[in-house]
């Protein structure tokens, strides 16, 4: 993803949240509605953004590749999302290579090669540095995959966070070998009133504008984006772009009202 990140105050939530999870060596789960967030945090959290294409087709490494797997050794995180047909096995092969490359990365940042025997190579000897594995659409994991899942947990140590839509603690209650491990639930919940603003003014700012809330057009503007986006993160990241095409295609200067209703227009709309 090539848009810049805003840390949110529930950004914050989940990285305490997930934090936690970590240091407890337990299950959380975190559930909300599409949009409002939930993948981009745990990308963050996971310095997914940096090391998504090392990880992903493990190639001839570079210098640059010290600041990834100094990366990586900070957040001691794999970020997964199965597939919507992703069996167990495909679940055990992918989530041992994605472990497999992030110990390997993590090993080359605290033993570099040349600095140290064989012997000191923790990794090669069977250590394990990865403390937190991520799913994402945790949905659609199958009963049988929940219980690898359990099974890894319980014999690797490595505490486990499930991401998924609301009702996704229901769903994991029906499976109590599994559930009654779970040690947190945060819900991830859409952007506030004080939230909304801090990231419009971002956006304001971005397009060389100042946004005030008190002055009455901006004002206006404040409350049809409210309206239309009811707080959802990713349906304010897709309007503003067609804010900017309306400002441009009309040479506009403001945003105003219409100017927000007709990027609207542009944009298909789904429940928040």
């Amino acid at each position: 993803m090539s848009q810049r990140f805003i840390v949110t105050k529930e950004h914050h939530r989940f990285t305490e949240f997930a934090d936690a999870v970590r240091r407890g060596h337990t299950i959380g789960l975190c559930f909300g509605s599409a949009g409002v967030g939930k993948t981009l945090s745990a990308r963050r959290y996971a310095h997914y953004e940096k090391a998504h294409d090392l990880l992903t087709y493990w190639g001839p490494r570079s210098d640059n590749d010290a600041k990834i797997y100094a990366a990586l050794n900070q957040s001691r995180t794999v970020l997964y999302t199965p597939s919507v047909l992703t069996t167990p096995r495909t679940l055990k092969d992918e989530l041992t290579q994605a472990i497999t490359r992030t110990n390997m990365c993590i090993e080359q940042h605290l033993v570099p090669p040349g600095t140290a025997t064989p012997e000191a190579w923790g990794w090669r000897h069977g250590r394990n540095y990865v403390e937190l594995i991520i799913v994402d659409e945790a949905e659609r994991l199958r009963p049988a995959a929940l219980e690898l899942l359990r099974d890894r947990y319980d014999r690797d140590d490595i505490a486990l966070i499930l991401i998924g839509m609301p009702g996704l603690e229901k769903q994991f209650s029906h499976y109590p070998q599994f559930y009654s491990r779970v040690g947190f639930a945060h819900q991830y919940r859409p952007l506030g009133q004080d939230e909304l603003l801090f990231v419009l003014e971002r956006h304001w700012r971005s397009l060389g504008k100042t946004l005030d809330p008190d002055d009455f057009t901006d004002a206006q503007a404040i409350a049809a984006i409210a309206r239309i986006t009811r707080g959802n993160f990713r349906l304010l990241e897709r309007l503003f772009p067609q804010i900017q095409r309306v400002l441009k295609i009309n040479e506009l200067d403001t945003i105003t009202n219409d100017v927000i209703e007709a990027a609207q227009s542009t944009l298909v709309i789904g429940v928040t």
